[in-house]
């Protein structure tokens, strides 16, 4: 059986000790994904989340969160030096603005080791031009965006999931967690499949809270493959101990946050601090 850890909270610490995410996410027709990736990130630990959206977004998500710091789009790039991990493309849309964001966005990173985590959107632009990512990178899609990254029927990808999953790592030089009920991370060679989750995670939003969950984990100086590990169990517990309250049925995207806390308090209790 998997021993999941969180990872150490310094009490001699501020906010930068637990590092500093610039989440790049929304538009008009996907103003929840903003921010439910936010808030992820600061559930479970991240000291600082940054939402790099639409002016009109930001409106929306700051009454929601006062706790995150916002930045117009145009102030992204000039931005980037501020920040420690990355999180690109939930429900950022796919239009031409938001693909020349995101490549000079990735061509940026490339020149550092600063973890990125790519989602939804960020995939969909991926699967479309010819780039290579920077160095620490983990992307999160589903089956039929792993199709399109791959070059793949749908068919193809489920049945070979773990096949799929070591493609996508190989692929792409990075870690790659493939989204299905029980879900398959790949280092190349190594992987590791989770056990955990139910069909309350089969809602729309759900991939955004295990993108914030991931970028908060990695915030704090976990390496990338743990990370993915930690977060994606998380992510599928929060979902099975709200699923015991308010069913399957009826578990909303935005409760998994909610519940993170239980499920980070049933793992590794003396490893809370230092």
């Amino acid at each position: 059986m998997t021993e999941y850890k969180m990872p150490l909270r310094e009490q001699h610490s501020n906010k930068g000790t637990f590092g500093k995410v610039l989440n790049i996410a929304g538009s008009k027709n996907y103003i929840g994904a903003a921010y439910l990736s936010t808030v992820s990130i600061l559930k479970t630990g991240g000291g600082f989340a940054a939402l790099g959206t639409e002016k009109n977004i930001i409106r929306s998500v700051s009454a929601m969160l006062p706790e995150a710091v916002y930045l117009e789009r145009k102030e992204i790039l000039k931005n980037l030096d501020n920040f420690s991990v990355f999180l690109i493309g939930c429900g950022l849309g796919v239009s031409k603005t938001s693909e020349n964001l995101f490549k000079k966005v990735i061509g940026r990173l490339q020149k550092e080791n600063a973890p990125a985590v790519i989602d939804a959107d960020g995939l969909n632009i991926l699967s479309k031009i010819n780039i290579k990512l920077p160095k620490n990178t983990i992307i999160t899609p589903h089956p039929l965006e792993a199709a399109r990254l791959l070059n793949k029927k749908l068919e193809e990808i489920l049945t070979n999931l773990e096949d799929s999953a070591r493609m996508l790592s190989e692929k792409y030089n990075c870690v790659a967690i493939l989204k299905t009920h029980r879900t398959i991370i790949s280092e190349g060679e190594q992987i590791f499949v989770n056990q955990h989750g139910n069909s309350a995670l089969a809602k729309a939003g759900s991939g955004d809270v295990l993108a914030g969950i991931i970028a908060g984990l990695l915030a704090q100086k976990m390496p990338l493959f743990e990370a993915a590990k930690l977060g994606v169990y998380l992510h599928s517990r929060a979902g099975e101990i709200a699923s015991e309250e308010l069913t399957e049925y009826s578990v909303l995207a935005s409760d998994l946050p909610k519940y993170l806390p239980e499920a980070i308090k049933e793992i590794s209790p003396h490893d809370f601090q230092k």
